[in-house]
């Protein structure tokens, strides 16, 4: 079976030969310790991990963890003291560094690119315009992939900052959160710009392709659940996700479209909300923010998972992998729509003969 039917199959709850075999990523940390450990370096992820052949094409120009502004804003280092930088980073945050390192912490977040509606309509929205010359060049590079003879047969997952994200990155948590009460007018402002934005993307790929997948990172969750209520979701978001799935799914020429969240934390009162407008693929669904795939998977029978193997059990060691995997992937390739990856990227704390162990015991499991 290839890997799009599979995947196709997957979202059906159809048959299939196994479980898709893909993973979420990998922290940098975790492959320079492997690599101190025997993993080839340079090596093919695919083939070393039994990943499947990844036939597909992941649209990535609409934004995932910020939003993607066009022209991109330059890093800037504003002040530089010791073991710290200040820095106007690529989303137009002000942002405390430790010197010379970008990832593996929580850096601090001094100010957001929106405080008031002069910073949006001056120096943001420009940037997130449909019409720029190098906005069309991106366009003009994805259209060329999908108009490839290979690209009929591929998996065409369109990705999108989602709407929670988006605004979180322009105004920040916090703000946010003030920003609802106290100027709504502006959210709705910036909302309406993240669809204008979206809706003429997706229109012009559509043109060429139909997509398989819409797929936003929202990241609207934490330990405790959401991190907004359900009537702020309902009223300054899920307008503009309608809109925008209307609009894509009356394009469509032949397939249906399945709609994926990606939101990390506890998952409870996200799953139904976000059924509420069609959404029937989610994922990561963190083990250690309470979800428990089992228990999902019986409530939702009809919502395709992905994720939901605990990075704290591959930190484990083979027993408690061994424990874990037996507990929980034979029922999820009987029940279907189960896509099994790591529940977040994979942590330096996870040896590299553990993961090996991982892949080698989850692929002995995930068929009948």
């Amino acid at each position: 079976m290839k890997y799009p039917d599979r995947l196709r199959a997957t979202y059906e709850f159809k048959p299939v030969d196994h479980l898709p075999r893909r993973g979420f990523g990998f922290w940098e940390q975790t492959v320079e310790r492997w690599i101190g450990e025997g993993l080839p370096d340079p090596y093919d992820e695919d083939e070393h991990f039994g990943f499947d052949i990844p036939d597909r094409v992941d649209i990535r120009i609409l934004g995932w963890e910020y939003p993607e502004f066009v022209p991109s804003i330059p890093e800037e280092i504003l002040e530089a003291s010791g073991d710290y930088e200040i820095v106007r980073d690529h989303a137009g945050r002000t942002v405390k560094f430790f010197t010379g390192r970008r990832g593996g912490f929580m850096p601090t977040y001094l100010a957001h690119a929106v405080t008031c509606p002069a910073d949006w309509d001056e120096r943001i929205a420009p940037l997130l315009s449909p019409d720029t010359p190098q906005r069309r060049e991106a366009i003009d590079r994805v259209i060329a992939e999908l108009t490839t003879p290979s690209a009929a047969e591929k998996f065409i997952s369109c990705w999108c900052i989602g709407g929670y994200m988006y605004l979180r990155a322009l105004v920040g948590p916090e703000g946010i959160c003030y920003m609802f009460v106290d100027n709504p007018k502006l959210v709705h402002r910036m909302m309406e710009g993240w669809f204008q934005l979206a809706d003429a993307v997706t229109g012009t790929l559509q043109q060429h392709a139909d997509f398989d997948e819409l797929f936003l990172g929202e990241d609207i969750c934490y330990n405790h659940g959401l991190l907004i209520s359900p009537g702020m979701v309902r009223e300054f978001i899920f307008p503009y996700y309608r809109r925008l799935l209307d609009n894509v799914r009356s394009r469509q020429r032949g397939g249906g479209l399945h709609f994926h969240v990606d939101t990390d934390g506890y998952l409870g009162e996200a799953i139904d909300l976000y059924m509420e407008i069609g959404m029937d693929a989610m994922s990561p669904f963190e083990i250690a923010a309470g979800n428990d795939v089992l228990e999902i998977a019986a409530k939702y029978p009809n919502l395709v998972m992905a994720g939901g193997i605990d990075k704290r059990i591959l930190a484990a060691g083979p027993g408690a992998i061994d424990e874990y995997l037996t507990r929980v992937i034979p029922p999820m390739v009987r029940r279907g729509g189960y896509i099994p990856t790591c529940d977040h990227g994979v942590p330096p704390n996870v040896s590299y003969a553990s993961y090996m162990h991982y892949r080698k015991r989850i692929m002995e499991l995930d068929h009948q």
